[in-house]
């Protein structure tokens, strides 16, 4: 008989990061668990190249990458959601974590080793009590105009405090109303996601963990309820149009276009 008649096939072995240390893991093992479909080594390994090429993608941007520009750059036919679930695995126990923002993904420090940053980061100024306010019903209640925020807050908003969320990009002109006048909706951005790391809009407390938290009163009127952000913040309501190029250019947010005579 031949040697090659009498070889066999020896599976190879990932190694799993654990508490207790780093052990040896059979990949048939993974792969028979209920939680994940059958992979042959082949597509094992396939998987395992993408995760590493989105590793590289997500570390190397300043910015969260979202799912769309990884599916763009990754191998065709991966699955993009399974392919960030495990590295999401790989970096849970690391002092880095691969955090999900909005539709997007980014690495951030571990919550508990964020004390070890404090030296290096930039002293924000705090922001007022009034843009606190609206950035709250902002939150809460987008998409938002001018007008509802100060029906809401019972009080006149002045431009500056709504520049200012502007100017911190926490918060941003999404559309216009289609009511007289067809004043800017103002909504919450991703990078308002990720200053407050949110996975999503929805995950903004709710009644009872702002009770918890002592932000609420308990004397609070028997109707009173806390609006359910939209599931997609980008999404334009029944009521709303898009911002247009003129829309832009009136808002201060494009530079006019040059005409020639």
């Amino acid at each position: 008989m031949s040697e090659r008649a009498n070889a066999s096939v020896i599976p190879f072995k990932v190694e799993e990061e654990t508490e207790e240390g780093i052990i040896a893991q059979d990949p048939t093992e993974t792969q028979n668990s209920p939680q994940n479909s059958p992979m042959n080594p082949g597509e094992r390994l396939h998987m395992a190249e993408a995760v590493r090429m989105a590793e590289a993608i997500v570390f190397a941007s300043a910015e969260p990458v979202s799912e769309k520009q990884l599916a763009a750059r990754l191998p065709d036919g991966i699955n993009i959601a399974a392919a960030m679930a495990e590295l999401q695995q790989i970096y849970a126990r690391r002092g880095v974590n691969l955090v999900r923002v909005g539709d997007a993904w980014a690495f951030r420090t571990a919550g508990d080793l964020a004390f070890l940053m404090s030296r290096d980061t930039v002293q924000q100024r705090k922001l007022s009590r009034a843009a606190l306010e609206v950035l709250a019903i902002i939150a809460y209640h987008q998409p938002v105009t001018r007008a509802e925020i100060e029906d809401i807050r019972g009080v006149e908003t002045s431009k500056g405090t709504l520049d200012t969320l502007l100017e911190t990009e926490w918060v941003r002109m999404r559309g216009r109303r289609r009511t007289p006048g067809r004043p800017v909706t103002y909504g919450t951005t991703d990078t308002f996601l990720d200053h407050f790391a949110l996975e999503e809009i929805r995950d903004l407390p709710g009644m009872d963990e702002l009770k918890g938290a002592g932000l609420l009163s308990g004397r609070m009127p028997s109707n009173f309820a806390i609006p359910l952000p939209p599931a997609d913040p980008d999404a334009l309501t029944e009521d709303e149009d898009a911002l247009t190029d003129i829309d832009l250019e009136e808002l201060g947010l494009l530079t006019p276009r040059v005409t020639e005579d």
